[in-house]
């Protein structure tokens, strides 16, 4: 711990964090696998993005190069990844880049990331709650017949109340609530489903690939439309830089936006207590599934872009129509279901991260203690996941997110700054720490990643900026008044019993 524990910059020590664990009334049950932890990832990473995203970057932004940038963003991940592999076998806490932050940073720092992560995993488990039931509604009158009334198809439907994206968060409640290792199982059968799906698309989508369609590979460099006022990115308003579509420069505009298709690798790191074995398959789990994501997405965005026309792909079902184009309809339809099926789980690891997160800064006082009290009987964090599981299912079944949504990204990423500055810190603060697994080239590898992902921030726009700092300056303002006096570190400064 830091020196001065009056300090809003106070750490937190790394053994005091792993005995926090063992407090009875505190703990977590260990039930997790590298297995449990892949598939965890695997189930996150693999939603929309691959579904959706693919047409909109490979229409507007890259054409077939589009393969290209998910390589990039991959990358991109990637570097954050062996800086939160690092973190999360070293302290094997529950709380992701919070925790990593207490024990490198300082308290205060770790409070933003926290309030951060809280907003970012809320915001995506309502976004994509909202999007799943947008699926099922249009499956249900396609191949039922059977149309939704209005009024409880939600605000971006035309109606008042989402009725599916409510229920579908207080399901995914309860089963969190019932135990990890429950949600572990479901996930693997969604995503065994999931992956199915994909693994369809590539092989059988081979045999509709035209050659003419991957030319040009890399289309000539357009300007993009100047976008008006706080609409513009962060990037042309400070330096005047312009983003282009397709060329060289468009791959990289492509990998801004697909960046949304790898958001959820570092939801895996928040279950990092309720691992058997956290130093070896913690890891393995991260860059695991961030390896089986990123190659299951350029093979289809190969494949897909070669059975049609980049300039002619859907922007909102890419894959599904790639197949219709090729008179296909029951691959279409076989796309459509295993997009629905596969929102389930990216809902339910979302809501696993943020109450893991939320239970973790409970449990340091930081919010009310008594959301860190764990079920007596299933070991989970059940008035976290209660409290956290109702707010998201009234935001989803009310709120239109489409704004919002943007949020998720940029949370993300500040994430990824965070965790790659707190291994460089705890590198020259705590040399002697036993790290199962080192990032390796420190500092060159986070410096890579802290450029990489603010690069990525600074191509989005600058009205996403400013809602995600008017969110840090509510932050502030909780902390002083309420987590700062309550920081059981700050208590220990002050002759109070940790």
């Amino acid at each position: 711990m830091s020196k001065d524990l009056n300090s809003p910059f106070r750490t937190k020590t790394v053994e005091q964090s792993i005995r926090d664990t063992e407090e009875p009334e505190h703990a977590l049950r260990k039930s997790l696998s590298a297995w449990d932890l892949t598939v965890f990832g695997v189930g996150v990473i693999i939603g929309t993005g691959i579904f959706v995203l693919t047409g909109i970057a490979a229409r507007n932004n890259a054409g077939p190069a589009t393969a290209l940038s998910f390589v990039a963003a991959g990358i991109v991940c990637a570097l954050a990844a062996l800086c939160y592999a690092e973190f999360a076998s070293t302290v094997p806490v529950a709380g992701s880049a919070y925790t990593f932050s207490y024990a490198s940073i300082g308290e205060l720092p770790a409070w933003i990331i926290g309030w951060d992560l809280v907003l970012e995993f809320a915001l995506g488990t309502a976004v994509v709650a909202v999007g799943w039931s947008g699926y099922v509604r249009h499956l249900m009158s396609t191949n039922l017949g059977w149309d939704m009334p209005a009024a409880l198809s939600g605000p971006d439907a035309g109606g008042s109340f989402d009725l599916f994206a409510f229920l579908l968060v207080l399901v995914l409640t309860a089963i969190l609530v019932i135990g990890t290792k429950l949600s572990a199982r479901i996930t693997a059968v969604v995503v065994a489903i999931k992956v199915t799906v994909v693994l369809l698309v590539i092989i059988a989508g081979l045999f509709f690939i035209k050659g003419d369609n991957y030319s040009p590979f890399i289309p000539p460099a357009q300007p993009q439309e100047a976008g008006g006022g706080l609409h513009a990115p962060l990037v042309q308003l400070m330096f005047g830089y312009a983003p282009t579509n397709f060329g060289v420069m468009g791959i990289f505009t492509a990998a801004s936006l697909i960046f949304f298709a790898f958001i959820g690798f570092d939801v895996v790191a928040t279950a990092a207590e309720e691992t058997k074995n956290p130093q070896r398959d913690m890891p393995r789990g991260i860059l695991g599934s961030l390896l089986v994501c990123t190659v299951l997405y350029v093979a289809v965005t190969l494949v897909v872009t070669g059975m049609q026309k980049y300039t002619e792909m859907s922007p909102s079902a890419p894959l599904a129509e790639a197949f219709k184009s090729v008179n296909q309809p029951f691959f279409s339809g076989a796309i459509s279901l295993g997009a629905a099926v596969g929102l389930i789980t990216v809902c339910m690891i979302l809501l696993l991260g943020q109450t893991r997160v939320f239970f973790a800064m409970s449990r340091d006082g930081l919010l009310p203690r008594v959301f860190s009290v764990t079920h007596p009987k299933y070991r989970t964090p059940y008035r976290a996941t209660l409290l956290l599981g109702g707010i998201i299912a009234v935001v989803a079944g009310f709120t239109s997110l489409e704004k919002l949504a943007e949020l998720v990204n940029i949370g993300t990423l500040f994430a990824f700054v965070v965790v790659a500055l707190g291994v460089i810190v705890l590198r020259r603060t705590r040399p002697d720490l036993h790290r199962a697994f080192r990032t390796p080239w420190v500092p060159v590898v986070p410096i890579l990643s802290i450029a990489a992902s603010l690069w990525l921030m600074l191509n989005l726009p600058a009205e996403t900026w400013i809602r995600f700092g008017i969110w840090m300056v509510v932050g502030f303002i909780v902390y002083f008044l309420y987590g700062r006096s309550h920081s059981r570190l700050g208590k220990l400064g002050q002759d109070a019993k940790f």
